[in-house]
């Protein structure tokens, strides 16, 4: 093979990124989903002022997902003393003997380390309208689980 074939395939320009892809679930958010987006929006526009060629394709994609969130996203305000599990509850399961607090958020917030779960998740769907004491079943893994509701809180904004 020639070396001017070898630079020539060098010198090509890198294939475009894909856009991110987009959930089909309405965007659902929390007040503080909201912010998180607008920041997002807010450190891209500053990043990409600074940035040259590759980063900046890669920033003015992600700001294109993150402003298309923005367009599309439904805030819903927590309900102080919700009667069953729904989008923007906090609520407490007992689940293979251990306690655990999950926050029900959207999808661009969930952090499943934190506790924060995207409302359209295995999990929260098996919880969703639930009410406290009650016994969900709920299959992962392969396993089948039972879930006890212990309490629902709303969410503080």
């Amino acid at each position: 093979m020639s070396r001017a074939f070898t630079k020539e395939i060098d010198d090509a320009p890198p294939p475009p990124l894909e856009e991110r892809t987009m959930s089909m679930a309405p965007n659902l958010v929390t007040k503080r989903g909201a912010a998180q987006i607008q920041s997002e929006i807010d450190r891209l526009d500053a990043a990409i002022a600074d940035a040259t060629g590759d980063q900046q394709a890669g920033l003015s994609r992600d700001l294109r997902y993150w402003s298309a969130r923005r367009a599309t996203m439904q805030v819903v305000e927590a309900t102080e003393h919700p009667a069953a599990v729904a989008f923007g509850t906090l609520v407490s399961i007992k689940r293979g003997g251990r306690v655990t607090t999950l926050s029900i958020v959207g999808e661009d917030e969930a952090d499943p380390a934190t506790g924060h779960i995207a409302w359209t998740s295995p999990l929260a769907s098996a919880l969703l309208e639930s009410e406290v004491g009650e016994v969900v079943s709920f299959s992962a893994g392969g396993r089948d689980e039972e879930i006890e509701v212990l309490e629902i809180r709303g969410l503080a904004n």
